[in-house]
Parts: structure tokens; sequence; C-alpha cells
């Protein structure tokens, strides 16, 4: 075989090669375009909480406008509300709980999860110090009311996991939907919920003032640890699996935002992150939201990325705390991917 023909054979393998693998990668090489979709209509519930503070430090610090986007957020009582949002048209995007992803697979609808906030839950359990005595366990909680951030959010998901612990339906225990940050704090003093679960800094407000015990933590990796063997995918953004395919270059911005937020987070300093959120955020003490986000840092990702067993961790952590849910028949591979968030980190 000649030379000549020994080249052009190589060339012709070549381009079949690399046409098979656009062909296998359509996300990775359309997401290096621009936004298909520069607004975005983003829903989470309870912003302020530090649970959610990458997507606060993206907006506030213009990482969504250095990716070539226009965020709009709608900012709902808790996660369970935002979903519904999503689910009803109304937001393209949540920022919330990676648990919901599994929820709605297992009602037939497609979610995908793709640029992690949190890699530790961040939420506790606490009770009111005057009831606390009472408690020896979680099957004394029978009847109790308890703060949620909204009925059906990973906060209400908690407290049904600790009950059950106890031997206790979720129907033995009253979740109230009381939000976040300032009403949490307001529930406890006006004595209107014996118990919360919730997320910083209003649970480090409410120990402050020494107005509630501490029973259940996952604001550290090693609370995370003791309660469910290791990392726990928290706070994300997730959308309808048909928008990630139909938009790669608007998720790969958002993932690009998100990133980068996760990133800064890991090195700046409590003072320099208080001044970066909205006043309100602090509840009135820029000392204990300092304090509080110096206690969760290390539950933040520190790359966007899904930790590897992290998933299977919330599939046991579901099934053990609603029976709706079936571990058999979910497809943890179809509810998230790491395709953005890796890309992202590489750019950074």
């Amino acid at each position: 075989m000649s030379e000549l023909r020994i080249a052009r054979r190589r060339l012709l393998m070549s381009t079949a090669v690399l046409g098979a693998g656009a062909l296998a990668m359509p996300h990775v090489a359309r997401a290096q375009g621009k936004p298909e979709k520069q607004k975005v209509l983003l829903a989470v519930g309870g912003k302020s909480a530090l649970y959610y503070l990458s997507l606060t430090i993206a907006e506030t610090k213009g990482y969504f406008k250095d990716a070539g986007l226009d965020v709009e957020i709608a900012d709902f009582q808790g996660g369970a509300k935002s979903l519904q949002a999503l689910m009803g048209g109304s937001a393209d995007v949540v920022a919330g709980a990676y648990e919901h992803t599994i929820r709605m697979q297992q009602r037939g609808q497609d979610i995908k999860g793709f640029a992690l906030i949190g890699r530790g839950m961040q939420i506790s359990i606490a009770l009111r110090k005057d009831v606390a005595a009472k408690v020896k366990g979680p099957a004394d909680i029978k009847g109790m009311k308890f703060g949620v951030t909204a009925p059906g959010s990973s906060t209400h998901m908690l407290l049904n996991f600790w009950a059950a612990k106890g031997g206790l339906k979720a129907s033995d225990v009253v979740a109230i939907g009381v939000g976040a940050g300032a009403s949490v704090v307001a529930a406890i003093e006006k004595g209107e919920v014996d118990g919360v679960s919730q997320t910083d800094p209003a649970l480090t407000i409410l120990t402050d003032k020494d107005l509630v015990k501490i029973v259940l933590d996952t604001r550290t990796m090693k609370g995370n640890q003791d309660v469910f063997g290791g990392a726990f995918p928290a706070a994300s953004l997730y959308s309808q699996t048909d928008f990630v395919k139909k938009n790669p270059g608007t998720v790969q911005a958002l993932a690009n935002a998100i990133v980068k937020a996760d990133q800064w987070l890991q090195t700046a300093s409590p003072a320099d992150v208080a001044k970066s959120v909205p006043e309100a955020y602090l509840l009135g003490d820029r000392a204990v939201y300092e304090k509080s986000f110096a206690g969760v840092r290390e539950t933040i990702s520190p790359d966007g990325t899904m930790p590897a067993g992290a998933m299977e961790n919330c599939l046991k952590f579901l099934a053990e705390s609603d029976p709706a849910i079936k571990p058999a028949t979910v497809k943890l591979a179809d509810t998230w991917t790491n395709e953005f968030a890796e890309r992202a980190a590489k750019r950074s």
C-alpha cells in the first residue's frame, strides 16, 4: 500500500473516531458555547440559610453575570415549594436538596442534579430547653410539634428519619412550616413549637441564647459520618432532565457560577462571608453568623461534584424515613451528572 493511500486511510479513520465521539457526547460539545437561555428563573426555599450560601455568593459576587446569565431568584418558604415551582413550570432550575431528584424519579418524573453546594446535610434537630429533659430518645417525641422550613422539605425528612429511629411513624409527630431564619427563632421563643429541625444560622442563635438542646447534628462532616456513614448530598442545583439536555450551555454557565462560589468559600474569612451576604441574613448578630459559617464550612462542597457513596447514603436515608421509597427501583445514575461541575472546576 502506497504512503499516500496509508495517509488517506488514517485520515478517514481519525475523522470517523472524532465523529463518533461527538455523537456520544453532545452535551460536552454544546456546553462549551453560550447559554441557550440567558434569563434563568431559579427557585429556592429559605435562601438566607447557610445551606444555600453558595447560591447567595454566586449572586452577590456577580458570578452568574460573569457566566453570561441573568438569574432571577424566587425564594419560597421551603424546598418542597421550590420543587413545586419547577414542576409547575414557573422555574427553570432549583437550588434545593438533592434528595428531591430521587423522590421525583419514584413518581415517574425525571429530575437531574448537576452542581453540588453541600456535601453534608447541615440540618440539625433541637428541642426547647424546657422540653428536652423529658426526651431520652426519639420514641419520646410522639405528639410533639416541630418547626421545619416547610412540610415535605429536607428538614421535615430528617425529623421523620429521627422519629423512625424511635419506632414512630411520620404522623406521630406534628411538622409545622416556620420557614428559615428569624421566624425559626421566634417560633421557639414564643413556645409555638417543642423543637425544630433546621439549618444555621438560626440553630447557632438558639443555642447561644440557651433556648434549645441539639439532639441530632449534621453541621459537621463528623456528624454526617455518624448519622449517614459518610458524605451526604445536600443543597444542589437541579432541573428537569429534559431542560438539562436541551440547554447544556445554560446548565454549564450555572455550574460555573456555583463551583466558583463553592471554591471561594473554602478559603474566605468568616468576616468576608458576612460582608458578602444581605444584612438581613445576619439576623441582627454578625458575630453569630460568622461563628455559624465557620462551623459548617467543611460541609460545603469544594468543587461542586458528587462525592463517591454520597448518593447511596441519601437513598438509604430516604428509604428509612419514607416507606414510599423503593431502593431497588431507583436508578441513581439518572439523578445526577458530574460532567458540568467537573468542567467548571477545570476552568477555575
